[in-house]
């Protein structure tokens, strides 16, 4: 990648322990999460390289990496097998406890559903 398009990229950072006032971090929305996961989605599909780091309780930031994980995952059967495929039908019940054990351990809202 060009040195002068590395130097302008902002990397993203994710507080997940900040939750008051529906924000991550300073002045950063929850509905800024959804797209800041499209973002490093698209990285795990081989888009540029973005820096991320995520901060919260050990805890938080498994659940986050984990759902993640499994929300590329259901992409992945999605892509492979079609909608109607039980492959792809298991890959989304993981993604559902994924997103759920996110959702109760860090108290915000996964953006996708």
């Amino acid at each position: 990648m060009d040195k002068n398009i590395q130097e302008k990229i902002v990397p993203i950072v994710i507080d997940l322990s900040r939750k008051s006032r529906n924000e991550l971090s300073e002045g950063v929305s929850l509905s800024q999460l959804g797209g800041w996961i499209e973002i490093i989605l698209g990285r795990m599909f081989g888009g540029p390289r973005v820096p991320v780091t995520v901060r919260g309780k050990p805890g938080e930031v498994k659940a986050f990496a984990n759902t993640l994980q499994k929300e590329k995952r259901y992409i992945e059967a999605f892509n492979k097998f079609g909608l109607d495929n039980p492959r792809t039908h298991a890959s989304k019940s993981r993604l559902r406890t994924a997103v759920s054990k996110f959702e109760r351990t860090t108290g915000l809202k996964w953006p996708f559903k």
